[in-house]
């Protein structure tokens, strides 16, 4: 993080209190004298659910990528989150990756993520935040608009119910439901065009108490949908010795919210994991269910003209299917990128960014949409480049059930510390190419013996 800017102006006002919003103010703290947060909820509960972050309910997760941005932003997070209750885990030794009939073999990667509800990290970072004595937030306020200059080709601030706020620069990071496009519309500029990718995701989630040994040695649990069934699931430790269980499904399939049926959905994923742990387990509270219907790109960095003095942030430009957990990571590479491009002036500021942003989005947005496309009812272009990459990442998944390089290879991709063509690398492709040819012959020669399943914490791969 840098802490000597060239010039610090005056005022930055960020519109959203949330994971992007927090960040977002933290990298300009230091190139401002002064932050607003404005948000409309109140934000001064701490670690409380609230009505600004539906999916805060569901489970969540920092993909290592982004775990280590906010420790480089923030230092110290995260020995702060797990003294307040996360928990740290191996993102392959600690838990069991479901794909394609198989857990993916356990071993140790060296690549480390916390466990934690969505409440106890942001309150965490906004506490941080707001220690900050330039920064001020200002909560259960609404931002009804922006205020131009004469001609639009500025942003000079913001309009509240009852006040105007004057600033050097304005920041949406309101998310899914930002108005930047019909605000940008009313300043006589161009909307961004939208890549769109529709999943009809629905999401029911339920708390449950933890008791040792129920997860088996595992510290969560991903079981991913196939292209015909559509369901899913994750498990997750979290603090106060409680563990979060979010189903998932597509285009229609949805888990009930009432407790046997949610139970009966588990049942019917692909692996039984889930079901085993939770069919005698203790419930803690009621289910919540969360809507996606679909992942959203806005191609802010292709417009030929935009405001001075304003930027869009986060998920304000790109809002990604929540089952693969990307959004806060990215969030923060996007801090770390702003923090850079501050670093090099102000001028030009949005044309740099976008441009740039589009670069840290461009990875994991490929990974959601190719997976997103096996499903059958996901509309978009499976050409076929799509559709042999995506064959090629089937044969990654069922490597890994006993390749535990292949695993972490595969695993560093989906945390964002690796782009997506490392999974070709020569060394690697052998040994999936390998590894699925040895498969297929000890099935033909043993058809009754059931290789490299995992899906019972019995009968899974020993450590190593």
């Amino acid at each position: 993080m840098h802490t000597e800017p060239k010039s610090r102006r005056e005022r930055a006002i960020v519109i959203g209190g949330s994971m992007a919003g927090l960040l977002a103010a933290r990298v300009l703290a230091n190139y401002f004298q002064s932050v607003l947060i404005i948000d409309r909820d109140d934000l001064s509960n701490g670690g409380e659910q609230r009505r600004g972050v539906p999916q805060g309910r569901h489970a969540h997760a920092l993909l290592a990528a982004g775990g280590a941005t906010i420790e480089q932003l923030i230092p110290g997070i995260s020995r702060q989150l797990i003294e307040a209750g996360a928990i740290e885990a191996d993102t392959v030794g600690d838990g069991t990756w479901f794909f394609e009939g198989g857990g993916f073999r356990k071993a140790a990667s060296g690549v480390s993520g916390v466990l934690l509800s969505r409440p106890l990290l942001e309150s965490t970072i906004r506490k941080r935040v707001r220690s900050l004595p330039n920064i001020e937030i200002v909560d259960g306020h609404s931002v009804r608009g922006l205020i131009a200059s004469e001609d639009n080709s500025r942003v000079l601030g913001v309009q509240l119910d009852e006040k105007s706020i004057d600033a050097d620069l304005v920041v949406d990071s309101t998310g899914r439901g930002s108005q930047a496009t019909a605000w940008l519309e009313s300043m006589d500029y161009e909307a961004p065009a939208e890549d769109k990718v529709e999943v009809q995701l629905v999401y029911t989630t339920r708390m449950f108490r933890y008791v040792p040994g129920l997860l088996g040695d595992d510290r969560f649990i991903v079981i991913s949908p196939t292209p015909t069934g559509k369901r899913g699931g994750v498990v997750a430790l979290q603090e106060g010795n409680q563990f979060i269980v979010t189903l998932f499904g597509h285009f229609g399939e949805k888990a009930d919210t009432e407790l046997e049926g949610f139970i009966d959905f588990a049942k019917s994923l692909p692996s039984p994991l889930i079901y085993k742990a939770i069919r005698n387990a203790e419930p803690i509270g009621d289910a919540a269910t969360f809507r996606f219907p679909a992942s959203v790109r806005r191609r802010y960095e292709r417009l030929k003209s935009f405001p001075e003095g304003f930027l869009a942030f986060g998920d304000s430009i790109c809002c990604f299917n929540p089952r693969f957990a990307q959004g806060m990571s990215v969030t923060a590479l996007e801090a770390k990128l702003l923090d850079d491009l501050l670093t090099a002036g102000h001028e030009d500021l949005a044309p740099r960014f976008f441009r740039e942003a589009a670069k840290v989005i461009d990875n994991p947005w490929q990974i959601a949409v190719g997976a997103d496309l096996k499903i059958p009812e996901t509309e978009g272009r499976r050409t076929l480049a799509v559709r042999l990459i995506n064959r090629y990442i089937d044969a990654v998944h069922q490597s890994a059930h006993a390749d535990p390089d292949v695993a972490i290879a595969f695993i560093r991709v989906a945390q964002l510390l690796a782009p997506p063509t490392s999974l070709f690398a020569p060394n690697l492709f052998r040994r999936v190419i390998w590894g699925n040819y040895q498969r297929r012959r000890l099935r033909r020669t043993k058809p009754d013996e059931r290789i490299f399943t995992t899906s019972d914490p019995a009968t899974s791969s020993p450590r190593r």
